[in-house]
């Protein structure tokens, strides 16, 4: 009877789970990302072979994930994989990390960017604080609308999401064909934009204001930060993970989802930035502020006045569509957790109706109210990003050890090009890793800091669990 109540079902065909994966990643990172690679590496030509090499990374990440999922397919893959690799403590510090500090913060910035763009839509009426609170240090804690707008499409996202795990993956496809119509019609309206130039792709950027980019001088230090921008604007493409033990006939889905969505994804960010070309040159872009966006400067110019609520409207899409299968995966970590008797049990519970974890959804829901209102989201988020590609390398690692290990274990994908694909997706990661504690050593080192924190978090929690049996 108790496996009832912690059993979740199998309910997100292909589509579906396609859809999962594409939402979460394509959130503002193709609108926003664009200006800061041009001013990281100087041209159009270097610009787009970042997205595509950071578009082919992220593919070898799903080639490799594949094997393992198909291999594994459970609740909160990346979860499952690197404890049964590594060992229940390093699971649980990616647990600690996923849940406590990257996805709670992702899900707030998602929420908190979903409140800007209404703002902007309705003409600033959301702009005004009802309670503001200086912490020493000089950081501003604020309550307002915009705040309340924010709280509020967290709790949507997720009563959205307590429903059937069909119901969540059929709000994603929808959310997801918006979003791959608006990419396609961005895209479409700069080709055809009559005073577009192709020449423009030729160029270099010559004193763009570069605002608020600090690696400006091209180089290693150049194409590892406007790597690190692409990946981020690609990040989620492992979402689906979080969802295997609930994606139907998982040894022929999963493969397909995280393969099917990452090159739809690499198409469009390839087909939508060519075309920002098209109508700006590198030095416009450059110039471009860092409030805006390039594709919003793009429909300016397409649209004219009408752009500001266009592009008000395109984001707002975006970032629901992004929070709502933010929500829907992560929650599915405590889950795991629970059930692996590393947190509170209860989490473990599913809705006897649903087979949803509604009690983990409900404590994600109240931590990332809490994030958002703690205003520090991006902070956390530039923490904890170093250690995010790590676990990536960690898990793509672990393809070694299981063949090696299970040699005789069904798998029903392989994955192409082995042994080279997961070694070549371990290595950059590594030198992404190393380039970022080199440029931001600062950052990296309170990040370490964060998810070190858990090692004691589970030693406690172990021994507590220990000598209750």
């Amino acid at each position: 009877m108790q496996n009832e109540h912690t059993q979740l079902v199998r309910g997100l065909g292909l589509i579906a789970a396609i859809s999962v994966n594409v939402a979460n990643i394509i959130g503002t990172g193709v609108f926003l990302k664009a200006r800061v690679i041009t001013c990281n590496v100087g041209t159009p030509g270097k610009a787009l072979m970042v997205w595509v090499f950071a578009g082919l990374l992220s593919l070898a990440g799903a080639l490799t994930y594949a094997e393992l999922l198909a291999m594994m397919p459970r609740a909160a893959g990346e979860y499952g994989i690197i404890r049964d690799a590594y060992g229940r403590p390093l699971g649980f510090i990616y647990g600690w990390t996923q849940f406590l500090i990257a996805r709670a913060a992702s899900a707030a910035a998602l929420a908190v960017g979903f409140a800007i763009f209404l703002n902007d839509l309705l003409g600033g009426v959301l702009k005004h604080d009802y309670l503001t609170y200086t912490l020493p240090g000089g950081h501003v804690l604020s309550f307002g609308r915009l705040q309340l707008v924010a709280l509020g499409a967290i709790i949507i996202t997720t009563l959205i999401n307590c429903a059937a795990v069909n119901v969540s993956g059929g709000v994603a496809s929808v959310l997801t064909g918006m979003k791959i119509v608006l990419l396609v019609g961005l895209g479409f309206g700069a080709f055809f934009y009559g005073s577009g130039n192709w020449g423009n792709l030729g160029l270099s950027n010559v004193g763009g204001a570069c605002e608020n980019v600090p690696i400006t001088t091209g180089g290693i230090a150049g194409l590892a930060a406007a790597m690190l921008g692409a990946l981020w604007a690609y990040d989620g493409w492992n979402n689906i993970t979080f969802l295997a033990g609930e994606v139907k006939n998982p040894a022929r889905n999963l493969p397909l989802a995280l393969i099917g969505g990452g090159f739809l994804v690499m198409g469009l960010y390839l087909f939508v930035n060519v075309n920002y070309y098209h109508v700006l040159t590198p030095t416009q872009i450059a110039d471009v502020s860092a409030s805006s966006s390039v594709a919003a400067e793009v429909v300016r110019r397409l649209l004219g006045s009408a752009a500001v609520t266009l592009m008000a409207a395109a984001m707002m899409t975006s970032s629901f569509g992004a929070l709502h299968s933010s929500i829907l995966a992560t929650a599915r970590v405590p889950y795991a957790l629970a059930k692996d008797g590393l947190i509170v049990k209860s989490l473990a519970q599913v809705s006897p109706r649903t087979h949803v974890p509604i009690r983990a959804l409900v404590v994600q829901c109240v931590w990332a109210c809490v994030v958002a209102l703690s205003g520090s989201y991006d902070n956390i988020t530039d923490y904890a990003i170093f250690a995010l590609t790590l676990f990536y390398a960690l898990v793509a690692a672990s393809v070694f050890i299981f063949r090696r290990r299970l040699p005789e274990a069904e798998r029903t994908y392989r994955v192409w090009g082995y042994p080279f694909v997961p070694i070549i997706f371990v290595i950059v990661c590594c030198w992404l890793i190393f380039q970022t504690i080199y440029n931001t050593p600062s950052q990296t080192g309170i990040g370490l800091l964060l998810i070190l924190l858990g090692v004691p978090v589970y030693y406690i929690l172990d021994r507590r669990r220990t000598s209750s049996t």
